[in-house]
This record gives C-alpha cells, structure tokens and sequence, in this order.
C-alpha cells in the first residue's frame, strides 16, 4: 500500500474529569459549536508534552483553570467512526482516555464552555440509591426484551442478546452489577437504542421511527468514555483508596458514605458501612467535632495514609442493601 492511501492519524487527549458536590457525582463537560455536551478534550503536542499524561495536565489546567490531583489512564479509543462523519478526508483521531479525579474549587472554571453536570444526567438508569431507577422497567426492558427476540443464529455471540439483558440489568435474579457501566451502554448502543447509535448510521438505531429518552447524549464517543471511567472508578473504590481524592482533608463517617454511594450508585446500610471503615482502618479522628452538619455535632476524621504501606489493596469492599 503506498503512502498515498495511508489514513493520517492523529492522537488526542480526553478526559472524564469528577468530583463530588453535595452527595453527586458531577463530571466536566466541554460544549463545542454543536451545543452537544462532551468531555474536555485536546490533541497531543509531541513537541510540547513529554508524556501524554503531562499534555493532559497542561490544556485541562490552560482551558478549564483545572489542576488535576488524581490521574490515570482509562483505554485507547480509536475504533473507525468515532470522530468521521460521510465525506471526511481529514486525519482519524485516536483519542487516549484518562480518569481524573478533583475537588471542587468552589468558584467559576476558566470558560464558560466548561462546566460541571451529574453524570447520572447521562446514565439514568446507574443510579440506586433510591429505589431501582423506573426508567429501567418503563423504557429499557421492554426495547431490550423486544431487541433480543429478534435474533438469529447468524447473529449470536458468545453470550445470546437474552443473557446478555439479564446479566447486565439483573433480570430473573441475576444481581444487579454497579461494575458493568460500560457493557450496559455497549448494549443499548447495539441494540440502537441512544442517540449516538442513530448519529453514527447503525441500522438498528435508524430502524426505529423514535428513540426512548435514555438520557442526555454526548458528542462523538465521549458517553462510552464516561461509562468506562464510572465502570472503572466503581471497581477501584474496592481496592484502593481513591474515594479520599473527592474529600476534603477532613471529613465526617457521613460524608464519606454519601461519597460511596454517590459513585457506587447503591445506598449502603449505615451501620454496616461504619463497621467496614473500623475494620479497613483507612480514617482516623483528628479530635475535632464539625458542627456544620445541621443537626448534632459529628467527628471529623481524615485519611490515614499509613494504610498504603501496610496492605497491598486497601480500599472499601462495600455490600449494599440490594
């Protein structure tokens, strides 16, 4: 093949940036000239950034007024279609997805086309602590059940669509996964029940007349993005302590379960959860009692680093009450 027919590439820096205000979850959103919410996002300067993770750092901080504490790597995001739309010839953009965790600073972001939104806004049916979401039963089951009738033996994966329904939404006594964030969205996407699914030409989102309103759709591939960083910041609660990150220094036991379950999505027995955090021996008290809570004073506690270096995988195993 020569140069001539080669597809440019183009590598790019996006990022699931949260933090917790009042019990929610928010995530970073940029609006471009579509008025579509997305993630913050850039190009890799290799001449610039040393490193990606250092390019990462500098636009969120230059475009945002952000700068970042917690940072990891999510995933490489690169499938064909993603950015393309009918007639492109630009260059394909890979984009390197990272997890970033900050506390809010309380006054206004650089622009004003960065701002903070619940991400449950995007991902309705994640959030439990209630009850289990309605739109669930009302919308999603029923579009689900319908979809996985229609296959066929020459459309069967390894796990039939049937199975797939009822692991991931925990039908028919299958439990409910906070994990599976990412393979829920993969499903209502193939199942071509989202906006992005229509906006990206897939026959089985073009062959309904109307779409169920399955939350607030992102620009490009960025909802699938946010689901793997929620997938992955749910599964890292339970072995590392990265809840301390959306803290402030100092703390109540109430306001670090509201933390957890905030995330997790699941409301989580009090007691139970008090035991776990004695047990774990991730906090400690300082000694001072906060009295902003607006009822009784409640002892403040902080983080108790020295948890790092006497166990590998410390972090809050946490059972809910479903």
């Amino acid at each position: 093949m020569s140069d001539a027919q080669l597809t440019p590439i183009e590598i790019g820096l996006t990022a699931a940036i949260v933090a917790i205000e009042n019990h929610e979850p928010l995530i970073l959103t940029a609006h471009g000239a579509d008025r579509l919410a997305g993630l913050p996002f850039g190009p890799f300067d290799a001449v610039s950034h040393r490193t990606f993770e250092i390019g990462l750092r500098a636009w969120v901080e230059q475009q945002a007024g952000l700068r970042l504490g917690y940072v990891e790597q999510l995933y490489t995001f690169g499938d064909r279609g993603r950015h393309a739309e009918a007639g492109d010839t630009g260059a394909h953009i890979v984009s390197i997805g990272y997890l970033a965790l900050t506390r809010p600073a309380g006054g206004e972001l650089a622009t004003n086309a960065a701002s903070f939104a619940p991400w449950y806004r995007f991902f309705p049916w994640e959030d439990w602590r209630d009850q289990p979401p309605a739109i669930i039963a009302r919308d999603i089951i029923p579009a689900l059940t319908e979809w996985a009738e229609e296959e066929t033996a020459e459309t069967i994966r390894a796990l039939p669509r049937k199975d797939r329904v009822r692991f991931y939404f925990g039908l028919d006594g299958a439990p409910w996964d906070e994990e599976r964030v990412l393979d829920r969205y993969e499903l209502l996407y193939e199942a071509g029940l989202i906006e992005e699914a229509r906006r990206d030409g897939r026959p089985a989102a073009l062959a309904r007349k109307t779409l169920p309103p399955l939350g607030t759709s992102m620009r490009f591939d960025h909802r699938r993005i946010l689901a793997t960083a929620i997938a992955r910041l749910r599964a890292k609660l339970k072995y590392r302590p990265v809840v301390f990150e959306l803290l402030p220094t100092e703390f109540t036991l109430t306001e670090l379960q509201h933390t957890v379950e905030a995330i997790s999505g699941r409301h989580l027995h009090k007691q139970n959860f008090r035991r776990l955090v004695e047990m774990e021996a991730l906090v400690e008290p300082t000694g001072v009692m906060s009295t902003q809570t607006g009822g009784r004073p409640a002892a403040l506690y902080r983080f108790r680093r020295e948890v790092l270096q006497e166990r590998p995988a410390p972090g809050l195993r946490v059972r809910s009450r479903r």
